[in-house]
């Protein structure tokens, strides 16, 4: 199936529904259609061979992804938070494309080369333009999106129309949404979570409400006034949103389920949403760019089970990130690829048509049994939920023991002195790396390190104390609140050798 059935489903179910709305801008599923044929048109008399896309998203995310799709060929966002360097270097990197460019980043482009539109002369263009109406394969590919690119250079993840639409037909029911239901889009177009939220809420029949740049008090603005049922956040969104709630408590009788996910949660902050928004139905969703979005869920059922259960088992599914999502298989692997059994540590291995798994340049990395290796170190426990505690070149190896920095993390993060903190691994003469916990202090606090380090060491064994705490006002993130481990480490060791 083609991406382009599901708008064309959205558009004969209800065409006067308002599907997006993106500051004064509100568009009917009817008029997105329109415009999506237009935009399609315009693509196709271009010649253009791809759809790269240089800006913050809202009204042009989804019409890009539906107008490509609609003249058969990929769409990519391109991270406009890179330098002018770092944008052109991953259009290049693009066969032939139409770059489309919000004004505000237009001076991002320059001297490109390529056939370039801004999003104002595309809008208009596809107002008046010739229609076309393409379904691809399923097997084409839809979407190209870069990796984030934390520990190496971004690779580029090929998503097919079947991957796409197997993970929305297989988790979303067609136009299941109320009437009333609207959905607040913060998350940056170039993710994959942008992707898939223009086209699972327009699939549901739900409102989209774009807030192209996320600001706390906006946001909680937008969710009263647009009587938003539904959000998605990464992690720091999630943080700076309790903040503002905290020192300005607000009512919020629409917001019925919160996502959070993207990157690890610390679990005092989950809990502190839980209490302060105590109506509101929280979900973890975890997945990857490769897999076409979320693999697996933790439910709001299962947060109220967990949360301050007396059942040790149950209450440390709070840290989980839920059960797989249907239609997806999950093995944890050794390093010699055996299957290991519930409470075991190993290697993420996952399945489904849903999973790409497909770089461009590089072919498909899936094995003989269509199963992808996501790096994700992880565990299950006896009842199937999913636990990650890190990436695999995240783990720190200490005078030959292999150590995982959420293990750390977990721990510190609960001492109340920690609002944030990342353990890392820093070269080390004697234990081929030490370990470094950096921690930002919780508000109105002045952190002891060696009682930090003393609170690590009654919870967990001496080999895994840190060796050193050192503290900073903030931790390097990327836009969707993954840990930029790497820019921590360099900062480690910059400081090191000013001594």
């Amino acid at each position: 199936m083609s991406i382009s059935l599901l708008l064309e489903m959205a558009a004969s179910g209800d065409p006067d529904r308002v599907a997006l709305v993106d500051g004064d801008n509100r568009i009917t599923t009817r008029e997105l259609s329109a415009l999506a044929d237009g935009g399609a048109g315009l693509i196709a008399a271009s010649g253009a061979e791809h759809v790269a896309y240089v800006g913050a998203g809202g009204v042009m995310q989804p019409l890009l992804i539906f107008a490509a799709a609609r003249a058969a060929v990929p769409y990519t966002p391109i991270n406009y938070r890179l330098s002018a360097e770092g944008i052109q270097e991953l259009v290049e990197r693009l066969p032939d494309p139409l770059v489309i460019v919000d004004d505000r980043y237009g001076d991002m482009i320059k001297g490109l080369g390529k056939h370039i539109m801004t999003s104002a002369q595309f809008v208009a263009a596809a107002r008046t333009a010739e229609p076309v109406a393409e379904f691809a394969d399923p097997d084409d590919v839809a979407i190209v999106l870069f990796t984030s690119g934390t520990t190496s250079k971004p690779k580029a993840v090929e998503l097919s129309h079947g991957n796409l639409t197997s993970y929305i037909t297989g988790t979303v029911e067609f136009d299941s949404a109320h009437a009333t239901d609207a959905a607040l889009i913060c998350v940056p177009p170039y993710h994959i979570a942008g992707v898939n939220a223009a086209i699972s809420n327009l699939y549901a029949g739900r409102k989209m409400v774009y807030l192209a740049t996320f600001e706390a008090a906006e946001w909680v603005r937008l969710i009263a006034e647009e009587k938003v049922t539904t959000a998605t956040v990464v992690p720091t969104m999630l943080d700076r949103i309790i903040t503002v709630l905290e020192r300005q408590p607000t009512p919020l009788p629409s917001l019925r389920n919160l996502a959070y996910g993207g990157s690890k949660v610390g679990l005092p902050l989950v809990r502190k949403a839980l209490e302060l928004l105590p109506e509101v139905g929280f979900v973890n969703a975890y997945g990857l760019t490769e897999t076409s979005s979320t693999i697996a869920v933790l439910t709001p059922d299962d947060h109220r089970a967990a949360h301050g259960n007396s059942d040790d088992v149950v209450a440390k599914r709070l840290g989980s990130v839920g059960q797989p999502v249907p239609g997806i298989e999950l093995e944890i692997r050794d390093e010699d690829g055996k299957v290991l059994g519930p409470g075991e540590t190993g290697e993420l291995f996952v399945r489904g048509e849903q999973v790409s798994g497909r770089y461009t340049g590089i072919g498909s990395v899936l094995d003989a049994n269509g199963w992808f290796p996501t790096r994700d170190v992880a565990t299950l426990d006896e009842a199937g939920y999913l636990f990650i505690t890190g990436r695999s070149d995240d783990t720190i190896i200490r005078g030959g023991e292999n150590i995982a920095p959420a293990e750390l993390e977990d721990v510190l993060v609960e001492h109340p002195h920690v609002h944030e903190v990342a353990v890392v691994g820093v070269p080390d003469p004697h234990w081929g790396q030490a370990i470094v916990a950096v921690v930002v202090p919780a508000a109105g606090t002045d952190p002891d390190a060696d009682e930090l380090r003393e609170h690590v060491r009654r919870v967990l064994r001496g080999s895994r104390t840190p060796d050193r705490v050192v503290f900073r006002d903030v931790l390097p993130t990327n836009a969707t609140g993954k840990l930029l481990r790497r820019e921590i480490i360099e900062d480690l060791r910059d400081a090191n050798a000013d001594k």
